[in-house]
């Protein structure tokens, strides 16, 4: 054998056995195209990147038929993880493991926060389910280390006679105990209501829209109700900012049948049982949802109508251009009752037609106080004020529809009875 072939033999070797020790030293973990021994092609690393797909802010929503479907919203840190939701039927052993499991892929998009950094958001509606059914449901990314903890949730019954929603506004938080005020109002308001369907909320959910550790807070201090009854948003001034409300959208998934020139998921509707419920939004094209919420109205044959909006058409502050565009179709239309928020006290006005206290018909405007840290000074009685106070105290109210009667009930934080009243059906 010549020198030179020996040289040549002797590198070979020598690249071999480096190479080997390179294996050995790196490990399958660090070897990029390897898999670890039993992890499955596409399944998700350990460690941080597991976390990052973890979900939060869960929350559910109506956006199809709620007897038949169930909407999820919720957040990650990562922006590349995938949106599954699972499904099993809640027959007291439920697994995720068994052959009545269904799974759902739905939509991951990014939101950009205001300190340059972005959240993953995982909207996912779960359809084809049976009314008046239990359901446990959880919702990640598809690994084993990806899933939210189990929650659970009931559709509407196929013919609903009865029941009962609950409302709130302006949680409207900074801190983080800020929001435990919000939650003391919802334990307090699902603790003497255990069987309501959902909440409506009538807007200016955080204090600052572009703050992801107040929506953090929201909705992590409103589990588990937020993760099994569906909570029905309004936008409000602190929703809507110069015409943007990103943050806001991108943590409902709503019905879209909104006004077209509305930002999508700002103003919808939406029927359970006998009432048609129209969520508005106070903060921009007031005139184009005026024509939208008229064909709206005229378009449903539910004999109770329900508007949820922010800014009050009848609430000791006014908003001229809800009066001017939306009270004269409540008027036509026969709307029997308007929820409002925005003023950080409690009003209830006489049922109202054409701007008059009426006998009978018309439509009452109550405005809830607030269900979080923020009061403001009682404003001046007006003419259409029945009911107007302030009690410094955080406020829910429960509205139960049962036939040709509406009873509505506002209750303090402390469970105290604040104002009730009747209507029957016009």
């Amino acid at each position: 054998m010549s020198r030179v072939n020996g040289y040549w033999i002797f590198g070979a070797l020598l690249a071999v056995l480096v190479a080997a020790a390179l294996l050995i030293y790196l490990g399958p973990e660090r070897q990029p195209g390897l898999q670890r021994l039993g992890q499955e092609a596409g399944e998700p690393q350990q460690g941080a990147g597991a976390e990052s797909a973890k979900p939060f802010s869960l929350v559910t929503t109506f956006r199809g038929d709620p007897k038949t479907s169930r909407a999820f919203t919720w957040h990650t840190a990562s922006t590349e993880a995938t949106s599954v939701l699972q499904v099993v039927q809640d027959t007291g052993n439920a697994s995720f493991e068994g052959s009545g499991v269904r799974t759902f892929q739905g939509t991951t998009t990014i939101l950009k926060l205001i300190d340059g950094s972005s959240q993953g958001v995982h909207k996912t509606e779960a359809v084809g389910l049976e009314p008046g059914t239990g359901y446990r449901y959880r919702v990640g990314d598809g690994s084993a280390e990806g899933w939210s903890e189990p929650a659970a949730f009931t559709t509407e019954p196929a013919k609903t006679e009865a029941f009962t929603f609950l409302n709130v506004t302006d949680s409207q938080g900074v801190t983080e105990r800020d929001f435990e005020l919000w939650k003391r109002t919802l334990d307090k308001a699902f603790g003497q209501f255990p069987g309501a369907a959902f909440v409506v909320h009538n807007g200016d959910l955080t204090e600052n829209p572009e703050d992801p550790e107040a929506w953090k807070h929201l909705l992590g201090k409103a589990r588990p109700w937020a993760a099994s009854y569906p909570l029905m948003p309004v936008t409000g001034n602190h929703e809507e900012v110069d015409k943007k409300a990103d943050a806001f959208v991108s943590h409902f998934m709503v019905p879209d049948n909104g006004s077209p020139s509305s930002i999508p998921g700002t103003s919808y509707s939406f029927d359970y049982g006998p009432v048609h419920f129209v969520m508005l939004n106070s903060e921009s094209k007031l005139k184009d949802q005026a024509a939208w919420l008229e064909k709206d109205l005229k378009a449903t044959d539910k004999p109770w109508k329900i508007v949820s909006i922010h800014r009050p058409a009848y609430g000791g502050n006014q908003d001229k251009s809800v009066l001017k565009h939306w009270v004269p179709v409540f008027d036509k239309y026969g709307v029997d009752l308007v929820l409002q928020g925005h003023n950080h006290e409690y009003s209830r006005s006489y049922p109202l037609q054409e701007g008059r206290i009426v006998e009978s018909g018309g439509t009452v405007y109550v405005t809830l106080n607030t269900s979080g840290p923020k009061f403001n000074k009682k404003k001046d009685d007006q003419f259409y004020h029945r009911v107007h106070f302030q009690n410094g105290n955080q406020m829910f109210a429960a509205i139960r529809i049962q036939g040709d009667t509406l009873s509505y009930q506002a209750y303090d934080v402390k469970g105290k009875l604040m104002d009730s009243f009747d209507l029957k059906r016009k």
